[in-house]
């Protein structure tokens, strides 16, 4: 088994990290897949002309319920999707991922991050709008949304309904390999080892971890996405303060030293880095970065997003800008310049081998550590928080995937895999498979940002009409008022 997921494996990295320099710049590499989703990102923000600027304060009211009228369809409140969304992405990337961006790509892969964060912004609002306009609600009363929907509904009112099934199914696979890979497995692994470096009896005992895991687990998925919604609209607000807090006490305890950050994360961004293959390096380790943390090209969050009480699309498609910034552009940079002021990055502060071993959680707990002596403690805390809140989200998208390809009624055989793997990642080592389901999910940006380039007039033309009515006061008038 684990020879075939290793073959697999080589192949998918094959095409997803393939280098378009080919090798001419020495030490420098462009993946295919970083590229794909940069231009994805360039392309759309002009075409939306640059939506991820101009709504940021309706999405906000939106965010609130500003807006809501009699004509409003769905299961959860806007607010409700985004947490949900927002649990799926905010967790260990921002935590450990951050740290080697930075250790490899030096202070400048920030810059590059935040740029890509920006761009997300617009690959988030496009996929969650075409999420919204192709919907399916179902005779059980839940809502069918996400890739799976509008790569095959999209495409087929295009005159290509054989090809966009085809990218449907194979979208729908990769979902699921994803959402029990690195959705499921790779966060409990991480929460055993960091809970067990406080915990005695959890690294004693892991299973009775995982086993109690799995029953909180079950307990919040087997309610469905309402339960799901409830759960992350108050986990999410909960370990983000925490999170911010202690960032900004460190912030400021080191006030002094901020200027000088920035302004290293802006000059470093132009100046090649030789540990990370010149500046083209320094690019992509940033755009990197912010790919794994925020998710935006995947396709994953629209399916969070489908059940949103909304009655246009491109509203709900509005209140998805903010994940990309909370994530990416927020939490991402206030981890970055922890790190970077307090120097742990820099392998002549003592930190060589964390940096070498690539232990990213270790080389930020350090970071927080040196200002906050009991923060490890509280990192533990939030890495079981974003473990658990990222298992739920991802349960919901690869039990929607399921249901896809399978039907309504086998998606509790789904439940009870998913929730087997938790106490199996508990005690098996399940790195190979882990590794294998990463390139599944960085694999969904293929046939999802295709689909975002063939159908994104459809999104365009359903914003213009939106902003025409909103500037005309009719989006006000339709409001519900208390």
């Amino acid at each position: 088994m684990n020879e075939t997921f290793t073959a697999i494996n080589q192949f998918l990295e094959t095409i997803l990290l393939f280098d378009l320099l080919f090798g001419k710049a020495e030490g420098s590499t462009i993946p295919f897949l970083v590229a794909w989703l940069i231009v994805g990102g360039v392309y759309l923000t002009f075409k939306m002309g640059f939506i991820n600027l101009k709504m940021f304060k309706h999405a906000f009211l939106v965010i609130r319920g500003r807006y809501k009228t009699k004509e409003d369809q769905g299961e959860i409140e806007p607010y409700q999707s985004l947490t949900t969304a927002l649990s799926a992405t905010v967790g260990l990337g921002n935590i450990a991922g951050v740290a080697i961006a930075i250790a490899i790509g030096g202070p400048g892969a920030t810059f590059w991050m935040i740029v890509a964060g920006f761009l997300g912004m617009t690959l988030k609002f496009t996929e969650v709008t075409l999420s919204l306009q192709h919907r399916e609600f179902l005779p059980d009363g839940t809502i069918m949304g996400g890739g799976m929907e509008y790569l095959s509904k999209g495409l087929a009112k295009k005159g290509m309904a054989a090809f966009g099934k085809v990218l449907a199914i194979v979208f729908a696979l990769f979902m699921i390999g994803a959402a029990i890979g690195g959705g499921n497995a790779f966060q409990v692994s991480q929460a055993v080892g960091a809970i067990g470096n406080e915990v005695d009896f959890v690294k004693a005992y892991p299973w009775v971890f995982g086993v109690t895991l799995a029953a909180i687990t079950g307990a919040v998925i087997l309610g469905g996405i309402t339960r799901i919604a409830d759960t992350t609209s108050k986990i999410i607000p909960f370990m983000v303060t925490i999170y911010i807090a202690a960032s900004l006490w460190i912030l400021m305890v080191h006030a002094d030293a901020i200027p000088h950050a920035f302004a290293l994360i802006f000059t470093e961004a132009f100046t090649p880095t030789a540990a990370a293959g010149g500046m083209i390096g320094v690019i992509v380790q940033g755009f990197q970065r912010a790919v794994f943390s925020s998710e935006a090209g995947l396709g994953s969050a629209p399916i969070a997003h489908a059940p949103a009480r909304v009655k246009y699309p491109v509203r709900q498609g509005i209140v998805a800008l903010y994940e990309p910034f909370i994530d990416t552009i927020i939490v991402c940079t206030m981890t970055a310049l922890v790190i970077i002021i307090t120097g742990v990055w820099d392998p002549a502060n003592g930190y060589g081998d964390l940096i070498a071993a690539k232990e990213g959680a270790s080389l930020t707990s350090a970071a927080y550590g040196t200002v906050i002596s009991w923060f490890p403690s509280i990192l533990s805390l939030s890495i079981f928080l974003f473990a658990f809140s990222t298992m739920i989200s991802w349960s919901y998208y690869g039990e929607r995937a399921w249901i896809y390809l399978f039907g309504v009624k086998s998606s509790i055989i789904f439940k009870l895999i998913f929730l087997s793997f938790i106490v199996m990642a508990s005690v098996v080592d399940t790195g190979i498979m882990v590794d294998f389901s990463f390139m599944l999910m960085l694999a969904m940006a293929l046939p999802n940002i295709l689909g975002l380039y063939i159908l994104s007039n459809d999104v365009k033309e359903e914003l213009q009409v939106y902003l025409r009515k909103l500037k005309a006061g009719k989006l006000d008038k339709e409001a519900i008022r208390d």
